[in-house]
């Protein structure tokens, strides 16, 4: 491993100025679990490792029940679980940050950083998609918002521009009647990559679904929102055939490759399964 300069700016303009002079040889470094890795295997090869930890915004966890949640990109998991007024909203978000890596993992991981590292396989990612969180970035000219299902553009690639980076996600209050879920396969227990990964949101008005949002990991090379799927259960019960009808959209929407892990059939499978259960449990928290 090569000599590395280590930075630890203050304020945003000081990160931004750094990042912007150093362009791609520099690296942000948030929780650090997988840049550290990549750089000490030789995947990354960079000048200069960024330590955003001491900004104050991208620290920032609130949540307010009429504002809904914001979570700063270095916030690691283990301080969103441990939030029983947020594990309590949002129980979906739940489901994926307590599955990212082992209880030491979770102590320094983000979700900015999951979603930074653009894995088509995140686990971090689909319900973010599913829960219409947004992605709030700054940058030398200023700051702007995206969507998190398009912060994605190919595996390892994002939307951040030189001298960007991204300070924290913004999440509606969840609604009454509304449920979350997520859930993915791995070949092991824990501490696995998923094969694939699920993430889904309902809305129920009555005993009907008026919206609904699913989105897949480990299928194409980003994490994919397949809205056809989500319309499709408007204004359905969301029964056993509503449901059946939006796992097939899913599957066809999906693009998976064959490897080691799986092959492309298989993971096609999964995502039928793992749709129809996801949004199973999401109905069932919608419910109650």
């Amino acid at each position: 491993m090569k000599d590395i300069t280590y930075a630890a700016p203050r304020t945003i303009a000081e990160l931004t100025g750094l990042l912007n002079d150093k362009g791609d040889r520099a690296r942000i470094l948030a929780g650090g679990t997988d840049i550290i890795v990549q750089v000490r295997e030789g995947r990354r090869d960079i000048d200069a490792l960024v330590d955003i930890k001491y900004i104050a915004e991208v620290n920032e966890l609130a949540f307010d029940a009429a504002k809904g949640l914001v979570i700063g990109a270095a916030v690691p998991c283990c301080l969103i679980y441990e939030n029983k007024e947020i594990a309590k909203a949002y129980p979906g978000l739940m489901d994926a940050v307590s599955l990212i890596g082992g209880i030491q993992i979770q102590s320094r991981a983000s979700l900015g950083g999951n979603l930074c590292n653009a894995s088509p396989a995140a686990d971090g990612i689909p319900v973010l998609i599913a829960l219409q969180g947004m992605c709030d970035i700054a940058g030398a000219k200023g700051t702007r918002s995206v969507p998190i299902e398009q912060f994605c553009t190919a595996p390892g690639k994002t939307v951040l521009q030189r001298g960007e980076f991204l300070v924290r996600f913004r999440f509606p209050p969840p609604k009454k009647h509304s449920g979350a879920a997520y859930l993915r396969f791995i070949p092991r227990n824990e501490m696995d990559i998923a094969v694939v990964g699920a993430g889904v949101w309902v809305q129920l008005d009555g005993a009907k679904c008026s919206a609904a949002r699913i989105a897949l990991a480990a299928v194409a090379p980003t994490p994919l929102l397949v809205s056809e799927a989500g319309t499709a259960l408007v204004g359905t019960t969301l029964d056993d055939g509503a449901l059946a009808k939006a796992a097939s959209l899913a599957q066809a929407a999906a693009k998976p490759i064959s490897d080691m892990r799986g092959d492309a059939d298989y993971r096609r499978h999964l995502v039928g399964v793992l749709v129809k259960r996801a949004l199973a449990i999401a109905t069932d928290r919608a419910r109650s």
